[in-house]
């Protein structure tokens, strides 16, 4: 499994009335989340589209626990419980500044060929920074 932790201060634009994050930006914060964890490991979204391979969501689930707040520091944990294949699993966990889970959430993405507009396989440079984590 593979495990990515990054730090997001909550802006004035990401909440609605009440001070709390809109419900909508949920998702800004798991894409946020998922190319830092790739960069992490020394891989790059743009150098993959780049290369041809797109990586569209293909579906979104959302758990809201409890609000976040206006500029609290925010802790959005990563996840890849599977090794990617056409498709990739991320899960989340975001965490207040207290370290209580305010939300959980998962996104699936498909590697589709920007050329064929059809399904790929993980691009090989993705699964060999994966396979430490996924060895044994």
């Amino acid at each position: 499994m593979y495990i990515h932790e990054f730090t997001y201060r909550v802006r004035y634009a990401d909440t609605d009335q009440m001070g709390y994050v809109y419900y909508g930006n949920y998702a800004r914060l798991y894409e946020i989340g998922r190319v830092e964890a790739l960069r992490s490991l020394g891989f790059s979204y743009k150098e993959m589209e780049d290369s041809g391979v797109m990586m569209p969501v293909y579906e979104n689930k959302s758990k809201y626990i409890a609000p976040a707040l206006y500029d609290e520091l925010l802790t959005i944990k990563t996840s890849l419980q599977t090794m990617p294949s056409a498709r990739v699993v991320f899960n989340y966990e975001i965490f207040n500044t207290e370290g209580k889970l305010v939300h959980t959430g998962e996104t699936i993405l498909v590697f589709v060929n920007r050329e064929t507009n059809r399904l790929t396989k993980a691009p090989k440079e993705l699964t060999i920074l994966l396979q430490p984590y996924f060895a044994g």
